[in-house]
């Protein structure tokens, strides 16, 4: 499960457009070099529980997102953009997920989920 969440980790983290600061903050701070060693080899990883809930939520609001805006390029830009809704304060939904805090990924996938009824 580790090798198959990073890699996709990395295809969205890509889509996404993350820096390597951005990525990291979203795992949960692994070091620089741990996180390098995961991306050479996804099948020698061994990721911690908080590490896999982390992107287990990114997924999870990837694919939210690639059903609300079926455009590719709209769900991707997504994250980026000021969003008024008041769990965000007029900030991205990037902003909210970069605090650091597994709870803020946890509260963009609901809101997202709730967005689409499910």
């Amino acid at each position: 499960m580790s090798a198959a969440g990073l890699r996709a980790f990395a295809n969205i983290a890509q889509l996404w457009q993350l820096d390597m600061d951005a990525q990291l903050t979203l795992l949960g701070s692994p070091p620089r070099s741990t996180y390098y060693k995961w991306k050479k080899d996804p099948k020698s990883a061994h990721l911690g529980r908080d590490t896999l809930e982390r992107i287990s939520y990114i997924l999870g609001i990837y694919k939210a997102l690639q059903i609300l805006l079926p455009e590719a390029v709209a769900a991707d830009n997504w994250i980026h953009k000021p969003n008024a809704a008041p769990l965000f304060g007029g900030r991205s939904a990037l902003d909210r997920m970069l605090s650091g805090n597994v709870s803020d990924l946890y509260v963009v996938r609901q809101y997202l989920d709730a967005m689409r009824g499910g």
